[in-house]
């Protein structure tokens, strides 16, 4: 007959479609009682899931030769049981020391690389992790004690991607105790780590001191919680699939150093959609590499930013992210500050490629193409000098505009058209040799510019500017 236990594994295995027959699955053996209890039912499951199991440890150097240890242990509990085994010492506190990282965060991050490395080599389907029910407990309450996203607050995935293939987590359904129970009644002997034990870490003093009473409120606490886990996730599925719809209708500019927003457009959706639309961006930004510093605060503080009644404000994130609100745009960038000036020199023909990626083309050519991304000049006028230059913005810089009587002030044109303040600095400005200048791409031609209607045949000095990435034009 099928131990309890295993039918109530195998049962959420089948439920949540977390194994397949050939799957090759990579098991993360630590030596504890999860890892172990893990290992074991996987062990036993070959034949009966049709599987194949390839053990994996990663002995952190935390502890010494103890930790060299657990190596050695798991090790001959893989050659015992005829599994194969891939095991590595990693030196995490020089890891920790070089990414100034805590010692839990530089831990996940040596350890993550090294199971992608065996996933990879291996040609795995899954990564099978030991987290349990009592896990999930602890990791729900810990983030709606200090804050997350709305995807956070739903606590541990059953399963979710990872390198070529997926985690799972067959045992989040089982209470800890169920664990050792299950290792006690099949004379396996699991190494216990100490440092469990310590109030130091803050899941060890949620485990210690609020577990406890949970259990005695009711034994299948973790039951509940794994339901509430399930629920909010596809809650939250459902709920980024209309916010990712919405994104593409609120982003004005998307590109992987600065994304602009229409504030509002994104004030015209509904709250909970808004907060996971700043969510898709932090994530596109980040490439889904959230510091572990960004919250749900963050995302308060950008709501709060976009409806306050100031038509400006700066907030400042990790790793350099720049929020700015500028009237009724917000951008989200990498971009300094204060970007360096720059100066080029534009043949014709020529091109010059600028310090964002972007494009201006200049040539002689007798089409008139019309709009904003283009700009041409009578080549046989005297009117612009050449060679041309494209250079950044200066204070009180001045234009001509066509259609204009007198010049006007480019800080002038950027406020109108509420261009963000850290675009402006890397916008290009077009200047003739005598340093006067004749486009501003995108947001305005100068006097000496030939509108299409104006074309008599003749030849034209033709320039053309292009987006490193797609982006909506901006109106004059």
């Amino acid at each position: 007959m099928k131990h309890a236990f295993v039918h109530q594994i195998d049962t959420f295995v089948k439920e949540n479609e977390l194994l397949h027959p050939g799957a090759v699955v990579v098991a993360a053996v630590s030596g504890g009682p999860d890892s172990l209890a893990l290992l074991h039912y996987l062990y036993r499951s070959q034949e009966r899931h049709g599987i194949q199991v390839i053990a994996a440890h990663v002995d952190h150097m935390f502890r010494g030769e103890e930790s060299h240890e657990d190596l050695l242990y798991v090790q001959r509990v893989c050659e015992e049981w005829g599994i194969a085994c891939e095991a590595a010492k990693i030196d995490v506190l020089a890891y920790q020391k070089e990414h100034q990282l805590g010692a839990q965060a530089a831990a996940r991050e040596c350890r993550y690389a090294f199971l992608k490395e065996v996933m990879d080599k291996h040609h795995a389907h899954y990564l099978a992790l030991g987290h349990h029910g009592d896990d999930q407990i602890e990791t729900i309450l810990m983030r709606m004690t200090r804050g997350s996203t709305p995807q956070g607050y739903a606590g541990i995935a059953v399963k979710r991607p990872f390198a070529e293939g997926y985690i799972i987590r067959p045992f989040l359904a089982a209470a800890k105790q169920e664990l050792e129970q299950y290792c006690e009644e099949m004379n396996l002997n699991p190494r216990i780590d100490p440092s469990n034990a310590k109030d130091t870490y803050t899941r060890n003093r949620f485990r210690r001191h609020i577990l406890p009473y949970l259990k005695r409120e009711n034994p299948a606490v973790h039951e509940r919680f794994q339901q509430f886990s399930k629920f909010l996730q596809e809650d939250e599925a459902y709920l980024q699939e209309l916010a990712s719809g919405k994104m593409n209708k609120v982003v004005k500019t998307k590109n992987r150093n600065c994304v602009v927003l229409s504030v509002p457009l994104l004030e015209s959706i509904a709250v909970p959609l808004q907060r996971r639309v700043i969510q898709l961006i932090l994530n596109y930004l980040y490439e889904h590499k959230l510091p572990s510093s960004l919250s749900s605060i963050h995302i308060d503080q950008v709501l709060n930013l976009l409806a306050g009644s100031r038509p400006s404000g700066t907030l400042h994130f990790p790793g350099g992210l720049h929020v700015v609100r500028t009237y009724e745009e917000c951008s989200f960038s990498f971009l300094k500050e204060e970007a360096s000036p720059f100066s080029y020199i534009l043949e014709v023909p020529g091109t010059v490629i600028l310090p964002n990626g972007d494009e201006l083309k200049a040539e002689i050519s007798s089409m008139i193409p019309s709009g904003r991304n283009a700009c041409i000049f009578a080549a046989s006028s005297r009117l612009v000098s050449l060679p041309l230059t494209v250079r950044s913005r200066k204070d009180g810089d001045r234009m001509t505009v066509k259609g204009m009587n007198g010049t006007k002030k480019l800080k002038a044109i950027f406020i109108e058209a509420k261009v963000p303040k850290l675009m402006r600095e890397q916008w290009p400005v077009v200047c003739d040799a005598e340093g006067t200048i004749v486009w501003l791409p995108r947001l305005k031609r100068s006097h000496l510019a030939v509108q299409p209607d104006e074309a008599d045949g003749g030849s034209y000095i033709l320039i053309h500017y292009k987006s490193k990435e797609s982006s909506r034009r901006m109106d004059n």
